[in-house]
């Protein structure tokens, strides 16, 4: 590549940013022509090109990347200080690139319209309604636990192996694109991911690849999270980039599977929300619900809790940290705190509708 196309490359970075920028103000537009548009053939076809694979293609691109990386940084690491303007130039150049990719392909989506207003839903709520929510939450799970385990101290145990999930999670958006046709899932891409480890270690459970619409699962997660994360994975998928509303969409997939076993995962899944901010709110409040909660359901709570406990190191928070900002960078202004905003969007469907 010649160096005057490296150098033009490499500055395109500060105007893709402004342009990125203006283009968040209007996120009508983003809804109507990228999320609703561009996007949706844009997504349709990685998964299509990439979905029959057993396994993650775009693990293995990440993996050349860091090798090839590495590399070029070893056989480039006197050029650092001899040629430091060619050095800075060769990497904002692929930065560049991968900063458009990455907006093109996927990141625009943080800039689209709340779902809350497409589904016409409000974004405040009462602690009354939250504690309503809770316990018509409380009631169902219960209900479910009781229909599966018939001892309300057993927790519940999936009699189902990873991949057997996987395959069966799309039903449940089946079901759901009946009340919400924008849901619609098809051309399936979702798979274990081949960094269960590291992914572990770093404290996810899964994550979407924007380069080739993947969805990877942590396949060293409890089973019992299986139906839930793999659900969220695929609202992130369908272009819903923000994580509250991918938790929310994941709630509603789950727990409108025709499954008895995705739907305790969905329900525990959004009850474990309620509860932990009515905890914030007023902790006797909590200890007090929590006694109305069968015991069993809190055992599978205590053995997710337990597994992440196990993997606790001390590079995970610099991770979180990491992730915290690169949320904040594109949008969610409370950063990872945005995850629990998905109660809001609980509290307001349940509002609205008939458990």
């Amino acid at each position: 590549m010649r160096k005057t196309t490296k150098q033009l490359i490499a500055i395109s970075i500060i105007p893709q940013y402004f342009i990125i920028k203006w283009l968040s103000l209007y996120p009508d537009v983003i809804e109507k022509y990228y999320s609703n548009g561009f996007y949706q053939y844009s997504s349709k076809f990685f998964r299509f090109v990439f979905g029959w694979f057993p396994f993650s293609i775009g693990d293995f691109l990440y993996l050349f990347a860091i090798i090839f990386g590495l590399r070029w940084l070893y056989k480039n690491r006197r050029r650092i200080i001899q040629d430091t303007k060619s050095w800075l130039t060769d990497v904002l150049s692929v930065v560049s690139i991968l900063y458009f990719a990455f907006h093109l392909l996927w990141a625009m989506n943080y800039y689209r319209l709340p779902l809350h207003k497409n589904l016409g839903l409000e974004a405040d709520y009462t602690t009354e309604q939250l504690v309503s929510t809770t316990k018509k939450l409380i009631e169902k799970s219960n209900e479910i636990h009781s229909n599966i385990a018939r001892n309300d101290s057993l927790k519940v145990t999936i009699p189902y192996d990873e991949n057997n999930i996987l395959n069966m999670i799309a039903d449940g958006y089946d079901n759901l694109k009946k009340d919400f046709p924008d849901l619609k899932y098809n051309t399936k891409s979702l798979k274990k991911s081949l960094f269960s480890y590291p992914l572990t270690y770093m404290g996810f459970s899964g994550y979407l690849n924007p380069l080739t619409n993947e969805s990877q699962i942590d396949g060293l997660i409890p089973t019992y999270r299986f139906p839930t994360t793999a659900s969220h994975e695929i609202a992130h998928q369908l272009g819903y980039a923000a994580e509250n509303e991918a938790n929310f969409i994941g709630f509603l997939a789950a727990t409108n599977h025709d499954n008895i076993y995705f739907k305790y995962s969905g329900y525990t899944f959004g009850l474990r929300h309620c509860l932990n901010e009515i905890y914030m709110r007023d902790e006797a409040l909590y200890e007090e619900l929590v006694e109305t909660v069968n015991p069993g359901i809190l055992k599978n709570y205590k053995e997710v809790r337990d597994f992440w406990e196990a993997h606790q190191n001390p590079f995970e928070p610099f991770f979180k940290i990491f992730y915290n900002g690169f949320l904040k960078a594109n949008n969610q202004d409370k950063g990872m705190e945005s995850y629990s905003y998905v109660v809001a969007l609980l509290v307001n469907y349940f509002e609205n509708t008939n458990l």
